[in-house]
């Protein structure tokens, strides 16, 4: 691979335990497979632990007299609130109210952020927004590397590192451990729906330890390494920056409504844009949509679904079959006089069948 697709800290660790690909996020490398199946593998981490290399996660950073103004005006999520350790999820938007990434937000202090970001060059946009309203702030990214301890058992394991204190952790919060002899933070949170720590390694060339401290403790937990599953992915509903959405889609339609606030007393880039949409009404959402005919081919390209007559009104962009529902799995965005939960429609997939499908709810549950 060229050195213009930058390795991780836990690279040479991936390799080492057999990784079969990897697919690349912003810039970095991210482990798509080992060697059990995607149904193996995602039967595994709804019971046991895994460890992930997710570095590719990066970072920026945002520090100074004017970051949490500029934090501020790049999101329609109300930030005014946000407490030191707390981390949010939030959508990023341009002036056209385009979804740009939807990173997690680290508060780490009144002056000081990290924004944890998707697949897309934010690092760029936040310095451009900065020179030209001539703000107060550095921004950089830094020398952090997400690692992530995923499945039912991860409390437990991590718990044996670092102390019971683990525990009390709320979802997406976060504070600082004792690891390897230095201070890390450490969030409840991760990219799957079966609970889970990430530690935000500060410091690459510790890449190596950490991976090797987190495998061992997890010998008696019966841990593996992992990825993002993708099964487990859209049965959680949990969309892809890149695949369910991208700056041609909106927060709203991406089912943000609660991340928005549309309201006069805050402002930020793209507040008039969101409220035209807001007012004239969504034209398509994303949805959930269960299919049958069998197992489904692999989704690398966007299955067209349309209403029983044959009109279009949406393509699924994630899509796979689920062993724990007995059915094909898949998100979309749908058009707005079709999206009703229950709602008969029909997925077209490249073995050239044409499979009867229904409106789901996300999280997809049991039948």
């Amino acid at each position: 691979m060229s050195r213009r697709i930058r390795r991780t800290p836990y690279t040479d660790r991936v390799e080492a335990h057999g990784v079969r690909g990897f697919s690349v996020v912003n810039h970095m490398l991210l482990p798509k497979a080992y060697g059990p199946s995607v149904e193996e593998d995602y039967w595994h981490l709804r019971e046991h632990v895994q460890i992930w290399d997710v570095a590719c996660q990066r970072q920026v950073e945002i520090c100074g007299s004017d970051a949490a103004h500029l934090v501020q005006m790049m999101t329609p999520r109300d930030l005014r609130k946000a407490r030191i350790g707390q981390g949010l999820y939030i959508p990023m938007i341009d002036e056209t109210a385009g979804m740009l990434n939807d990173p997690v937000l680290q508060k780490l202090d009144e002056d000081r952020f990290w924004l944890s970001i998707a697949d897309s060059d934010i690092l760029l946009w936040a310095k451009g927004l900065a020179c030209g309203m001539q703000l107060d702030v550095q921004i950089k990214e830094p020398d952090v590397s997400p690692l992530a301890v995923q499945g039912p058992k991860a409390g437990a394991l991590m718990a044996s590192l670092v102390g019971d204190a683990i525990h009390d952790l709320p979802y997406f919060g976060f504070a600082m451990f004792d690891v390897l002899g230095t201070r890390q933070l450490i969030a409840r949170s991760g990219y799957s729906k079966q609970g889970g720590y990430e530690i935000y390694l500060e410091g690459s060339h510790l890449g190596a330890e950490l991976w090797d401290l987190i495998w061992e403790a997890g010998q008696g937990l019966n841990i593996t390494p992992g990825c993002p599953n993708l099964i487990e992915r859209i049965e959680g509903g949990l969309i892809s920056y890149g695949n369910e959405f991208t700056r041609a889609n909106n927060p709203l339609e991406c089912g943000f409504e609660r991340f928005c606030h549309l309201g006069n007393e805050l402002d930020y880039i793209g507040k008039a844009a969101l409220r035209r949409i807001a007012e004239a009404g969504l034209a398509q959402r994303l949805s959930g949509i269960r299919f049958g005919g069998g197992r489904t081919p692999p989704c690398g390209k966007p299955f067209t679904v349309t209403t029983p007559e044959g009109l279009p009104v949406g393509q699924i962009t994630s899509g796979i079959f689920s062993p724990r529902l007995g059915s094909n799995v898949g998100l979309s965005m749908v058009a707005n006089s079709h999206w009703d939960i229950g709602t008969s429609l029909v997925v077209h997939t490249p073995d050239g069948m044409a499979r009867e499908a229904t409106i789901s709810e996300l999280p997809f549950k049991d039948s």
